[in-house]
């Protein structure tokens, strides 16, 4: 039979609540429940869609091309606007859950000790003063005082990021959300509902408020760059129509179409469907986003806040290294299947064996094979001590049958050890300073212990006695006494392989990093180290963060940051404190703990195996394989878009210059040139011709030089992108857009001022309208790059921009021939006019070609002056 002993506080006899104190107790105080936010309603989140600043200057636009007589195009642009609000609904429909995922923590049933007898009762009742029992399994309904313990485990990582089990004593407070790994225990509720620290994380992740994505922030500057210049020269030809003599109702009229013909009504689906493919392929490389413009704000990162455990390292416990007093033992490899091999002389492996059995008989963790596969069950310390047992070749099995356990001491905080007897031996593992000195281990032990700990290891010391007769009965303190040490284990929640090079294709990219990470500070600084996290950056506490934001931000704002035994409020702090700095903070993390600051987080990036559903619901980005290297990957695919952006941009805003131009024209001719576009035209390049190439942009893949250049916080529209729009492309597309109006004109012998016959204006129309389209062609191929030229590229990198160029062709074929030619206003052109259409995308393309050269030449004397400079300096 085996005993095993029972630490308890105050009185032996434990009687909980009588049913009508606690009855009474339920009406004063409540229900144990912590109310969750409620979830956000469906249709407000569609109409978010709707009304967003983009989606309203659409809706002006429609709203004004209906008074403008123009039907056809108010619907359009209605059906574009409804059509991109709903994908965007159901893509993001579920973003905003975190708070309700809390409840899940918490177990259904509780038992109790009720008119002194054991009762389960729902959780929803349990009050203050009720007597919890606990045992292996059991999760914490509500926070409590320990009142018994025997053999008590906790898991809390959960709640406080720590990667190993806790052994509170009799005493000690636990808290709601926390799980028994092992043992039983009896705890007194000292609060409920949300007094519980549970619901005060939960508070914390409601008030937390996700700001505006960069994405959200550069949309909302072009959305004002582009109404502001479509309301100005809309005005502008108000006035001039009036200076011309044309009644103010069709000048108002026409107005309404030059102010609805430059709102760039393709942009929005393009954004939309741009960031979808993004997401898509982010979740093919193991990344699930949860809310779209999360896509484009990975690559506009530039710190990066990491949790320890289960991020950066596997969330399994491994023993690395034993020393005995013959010699030292290495494990190679990492992780719970007991497969990698101890390497260890023949004097060193028998002693390796005797700590691994003596570690395992004083242990209930143990690793299960099913199959193919092995599970941990228990305490993850005292399941790699299995491992170890098992990789050394100990038969476990047999040797727990040939001697039972007797009696079993377990570990406490007081003692720090556990004990057993079994056989004709006592076993004993804990802290090295509470087994040593029951030992006659002398100063090598000592040092071994030092050495080990600077790395960054959990160290156990193993030890063991004959038994004798007293042992079943006596006091703990005679029976861990006069020990013979068998060694030291030391052991670590291993890095994950790919870590290392994530970390420092993360350095390459320009992002700075910080381990934010609620672990003790010498494990915390062991693995950065080990994985090239830590540099020059400090190595602080949560206890040594300053109270004052500023001088917050200030001080964690360097590469290579290690903070330990953080809080939730401090992770909070920490992100906002970046982020006030300027800073497009990505803040990782797996439990509870981690949600308020995930939400406060530009982007929030939760674990998909290992996280709590509160971490990933939180979460804008949820890692799949739990894989820090992951990241990488989706920041990369995150500055793909951002350039992809840029580039539909260049393409939209090259053909809004070819469509203003006849605008501009007819006014400067003082409406003595006919317009060589019509309204519905330009509706049909933007959401017809042009949308597809724009898409197939928004597809280009990633270049070699992406993650070697530094985040991208510019503006999505920057001096750079307006010369070449404005300065190159649009001018050359112009350009043939005009030649071909004005050769067909002059074909048909009009003159500048005369009135064209409808046939006549049609068919020049229609030319003005194909240049546009092959111009257009041309454009998409140019804007693959913003360095190479067409040539230089293969034509093949993004296979879907040549389909989607097919399809451009036989969509102008399609708008040149009844019945859509009548409606637009357009018919296809004699054969003159073709000749000069088909230059167009040649145009383009030369133009941007000659443009690239000069850039690149330019650039070489650049680079040539600042080497010369600095050689001089040298000098």
């Amino acid at each position: 039979m085996t005993t095993t002993d029972t630490s308890t506080s105050g009185s032996s006899e434990l009687t909980g609540l009588s049913s009508s104190e606690a009855a009474h107790r339920l009406q004063e105080l409540g229900p144990n429940l912590v109310p969750g936010p409620r979830p956000p309603s469906p249709v407000r989140l569609l109409l978010g869609q709707l009304v967003h600043f983009f989606a309203l200057l659409l809706w002006a636009a429609a709203v004004l091309a209906w008074f403008a007589d123009m039907p056809e195009l108010a619907i359009a642009i209605a059906v574009v606007v409804i059509v991109n609000g709903v994908f965007a609904f159901l893509q993001e429909y579920r973003a905003d859950q975190a708070g309700q995922k809390l409840l899940e923590l918490m177990p259904a049933l509780a038992t109790v000790l009720r008119d002194r007898r054991r009762r389960q009762i729902p959780v929803r009742d349990v009050v203050v003063g009720d007597l919890l029992l606990l045992e292996a399994g059991d999760g914490m309904a509500a926070d409590g005082r320990l009142v018994s313990v025997t053999g008590l485990a906790l898991d809390e990582s959960a709640l406080t990021g720590e990667s190993t089990t806790t052994h509170p004593s009799p005493g000690d407070v636990v808290h709601a959300g926390t799980y028994v790994v092992e043992g039983e225990a009896a705890a007194e509720v000292t609060a409920t509902a949300q007094a519980t620290e549970l619901a005060h994380i939960m508070a914390l992740t409601r008030t937390a408020s996700r700001s505006a994505s960069p994405l959200a922030i550069r949309l909302r500057r072009v959305v004002r760059v582009v109404a502001g210049i479509a309301i100005s020269v809309g005005i502008a030809f108000f006035i001039v129509s009036q200076v011309l003599g044309m009644p103010m109702s069709d000048g108002f009229l026409f107005a309404v179409g030059v102010m609805v013909a430059l709102v760039p009504e393709g942009l929005l689906p393009t954004v939309t469907l741009s960031l979808a493919r993004g997401a898509q392929r982010m979740a093919s490389r193991n990344a699930l986003v949860r809310r779209l413009d999360s896509v484009e704000t990975m690559g506009s990162t530039t710190f990066i806040c990491t949790d320890k455990t289960g991020t950066l390292t596997r969330n399994e416990m491994s023993v690395v290294e034993v020393w005995t007093p013959r010699g030292t033992a290495s494990v190679v490899g990492h992780g719970y299947a007991p497969t990698a091999r101890v390497t260890a002389d023949a004097a060193t492996l028998p002693a390796v064996r005797d700590v691994a059995v003596a570690a395992t008989r004083c242990s209930t963790g143990r690793m299960v094979r099913s199959g193919e596969r092995w599970t941990a069950h228990g305490d993850p310390m005292e399941v790699a001590l299995h491992v170890l047992a098992l990789r050394t070749g100990v038969d476990v099995d047999a040797a727990e049958a040939a001697a039972p356990v007797r009696r079993r001491l377990p570990f406490d905080s007081r003692r720090r050890r556990m004990s057993v007897v079994a056989g004709d031996h006592v076993y004993v593992k804990g802290a090295p300073d509470s087994v040593l000195p029951s030992t006659s281990a002398g100063e090598a032990a000592d040092r071994a212990v030092s050495e080990l700990a600077a790395r960054g290891l959990r160290v156990l010391a193993v030890a063991r006695r004959p038994t004798t007769a007293a042992d079943v009965d006596a006091p703990a303190a005679e029976v861990e006494a006069r020990l013979e040490l068998l060694g030291l284990v030391a052991l670590e929640d291993p890095p994950r392989d790919d870590v290392h090079g994530a970390v420092a294709a993360c350095r390459t990219a320009g992002i700075k990093l910080a381990m934010v990470t609620g672990d003790h500070v010498g494990t915390a600084t062991a693995i950065a180290r080990e994985v090239g996290l830590l540099r020059d950056g400090p190595v602080l506490e949560g206890s040594d963060l300053p109270a004052d934001d500023d001088a917050l931000g200030e001080l964690v704002d360097r590469d290579g940051v290690v903070i330990a035994r953080v809080t939730p409020e401090d992770k909070l702090r920490i992100a906002r404190a970046l982020h006030a700095r300027g800073h497009v903070v990505a803040m990782t993390g797996d439990g509870v703990n981690d949600g308020p600051a995930l939400r406060e987080a530009d982007i929030g990036i939760a674990m998909g195996r290992s996280g709590s559903d509160v971490a990933r619901e939180a979460a804008d980005v949820v890692l799949l394989d739990d894989n820090f290297a992951t990241i990488v990957a989706a920041v990369e695919l995150g500055r793909t878009t951002f350039a992809n952006i840029r580039r539909f941009l260049t393409y939209h805003l090259t053909d809004n210059v070819a469509e203003l131009t006849p605008f501009l024209i007819w006014a400067l001719s003082g409406g003595n040139i006919p317009l060589a576009l019509t309204v519905l035209q330009i509706l049909a390049l933007d959401i017809g011709t042009d949308l597809l190439p724009a898409l197939a942009l928004g597809a280009e893949p990633p270049s070699r030089a992406t993650m070697r250049q530094r985040p991208s916080t510019g503006a999505l529209i920057d001096r750079g992108l307006l010369g070449r729009v404005f300065g190159i492309l649009g001018p050359a597309e112009a350009a043939v857009e005009m030649a071909a109006f004005f050769v067909v004109l002059g074909l048909a012998g009009w003159v500048v001022g005369a009135e064209p016959s409808a046939q006549t204006l049609a068919a020049a129309s229609g030319a003005a309208f194909a240049a546009v389209v092959l111009g257009q062609l041309g454009n998409a191929f140019a804007c693959r790059s913003e360095l190479r030229w067409v040539g230089a590229m293969r034509m093949t990198g993004n296979p879907m921009l040549l389909w989607a160029v097919a399809v451009e062709l036989v969509l102008l074929a399609v708008f040149l021939a009844p019945p859509l030619s009548g409606l637009l206003g357009g018919s296809p052109p004699p054969a003159a006019g073709w000749a000069v259409v088909l230059a167009a995308p040649v145009a383009v393309v030369l133009a941007d070609a000659a443009a690239k050269a000069v850039r690149a030449r330019s650039g070489r004397r650049q680079a040539l002056g600042r080497s010369l400079d600095a050689s001089t300096r040298r000098r």
